[in-house]
């Protein structure tokens, strides 16, 4: 849970960042830390300034990594771990529902076409060791 505690920290800095006006990038890393990990961030410590996606053209958008990440999860779970990650009528499905279409179609209808259902994300937190 160490890695995700870690994501959330900086996502939850980064959108702390990119919702004000103006903000303390130093204060604004500690509150997440303090938040997330329970504990105080290192004294004299700015996040920030070691977080190259800050700078590096993501903006706001590095909480998309650990939403991709879910999404993964409820694909495998939902289509590949059963049937194998070398079935053909899996990797069929796959092609058909997410690569075929590529950008014609919306990805959260992709995604929703391929499971059969709304996306969850149950098997995010079961592949993190969490009771759901």
């Amino acid at each position: 849970a160490s890695e995700l505690s870690s994501g959330i920290n900086a996502e939850y800095g980064d959108q702390s960042i990119h919702t004000k006006e103006s903000a303390d990038t130093a204060q604004c890393f500690s509150d997440a830390h303090q938040q997330v990990m329970g504990n105080p961030a290192p004294a004299g410590t700015n996040f920030a300034a070691q977080f190259g996606h800050m700078a590096g053209g993501y903006d706001a958008q590095y909480y998309g990594y650990m939403w991709s990440e879910v999404y993964s999860d409820d694909m495998f779970q939902t289509v590949f771990k059963d049937a194998g990650v070398l079935s053909q009528e899996a990797g069929l499905k796959y092609r058909t529902s997410i690569l075929q279409p590529g950008g014609s179609v919306d990805a959260f209808d992709m995604l929703r076409n391929m499971l059969g259902r709304e996306p969850n994300s149950n098997a995010f937190f079961k592949a993190k060791g969490f009771t759901v």
